[in-house]
């Protein structure tokens, strides 16, 4: 493991590994390095590209230096940041491949960073909404909000987990857990998830403002509204191509994913 100072002082802990062009994989909501599915896709492409593995502030072995968590222009910014300083470190260009609400930061930087420093961008299932479900959206900001300015990170935390699927139950299973503290010291990061997805809608202006290629992948056995998102984005974006995985959930395999990340990044 390696770390490097983001602009705000931030500390973040990363892996570089691999041989090939580079490219930083961004984590969705909870997730980090040993929480989730980056790991298992690095050790899938490290053959054919050099992987850049790291923690979002805040979480696994990352610092967060950021004085209101819950402001949401600031999060997506200082995000920005440690990209940047990723991009760095791996020698001034970078594919990225985001995750779930991690595809909507790898987005929103690759549009900051520029096509120097960003030469192409890859998403998994990003979940922006169609109009129907936004008003489910809205209120989940306003729940989580609430909860995280009341410092309830349980209460934070159960409803990112109801707004994923997870049943009562599986809730109960996972309080009663033993990891059950290390994953309300995640609550915090729930809201830069939050705000990377703005109001859930497909980003048309964002997607616009990227003149690199984007591939949008969508697993083949994911819900409509998952497929919708990633649809939606290659269909906006000046340079869109979108694929299925087959087989696939939105819990996707490194074996399955990664010919699709193979073939856009090196050909």
């Amino acid at each position: 493991m390696s770390t490097l100072a983001s602009a705000d002082g931030s500390t973040i802990a990363y892996e570089i590994d691999g041989t090939g062009p580079a490219v930083i994989l961004v984590d969705g909501a909870m997730c980090f390095r040993d929480a989730g599915p980056m790991r298992p896709i690095a050790a899938a492409l490290r053959d054919r590209l050099t992987v850049v593995l790291y923690d979002r502030r805040g979480r696994g072995e990352s610092e967060d230096r950021l004085a209101d968590p819950t402001a949401r222009a600031d999060a997506v910014a200082r995000e920005i940041e440690d990209i940047a300083a990723l991009v760095d470190a791996a020698g001034g260009s970078a594919t990225l491949f985001g995750m779930s609400s991690g595809g909507a930061l790898a987005l929103a930087a690759t549009a900051a960073l520029g096509p120097d420093r960003i030469p192409r961008v890859a998403v998994y299932e990003p979940p922006y909404l169609p109009d129907p479900m936004l008003s489910s959206a809205t209120a989940y900001t306003s729940e989580l909000a609430a909860a995280l300015a009341a410092d309830d990170r349980a209460g934070a935390v159960e409803l990112f987990l109801r707004r994923v699927g997870v049943p009562d139950a599986g809730i109960e299973g996972m309080r009663r857990s033993p990891g059950w503290d290390s994953t309300l010291a995640l609550a915090p990061t729930l809201a830069y998830d939050d705000a990377a997805m703005g109001d859930s809608r497909i980003p048309d202006d964002l997607l616009q403002a990227i003149s690199v290629p984007v591939l949008s992948l969508a697993g083949e056995q994911s819900p409509g509204f998952l497929r919708f998102g990633a649809e939606g984005v290659a269909a906006a974006a000046q340079d869109g191509e979108f694929a299925i995985v087959a087989g696939q959930t939105h819990d996707v395999s490194g074996e399955a994913v990664a010919p699709h990340l193979i073939h856009f990044v090196a050909g």
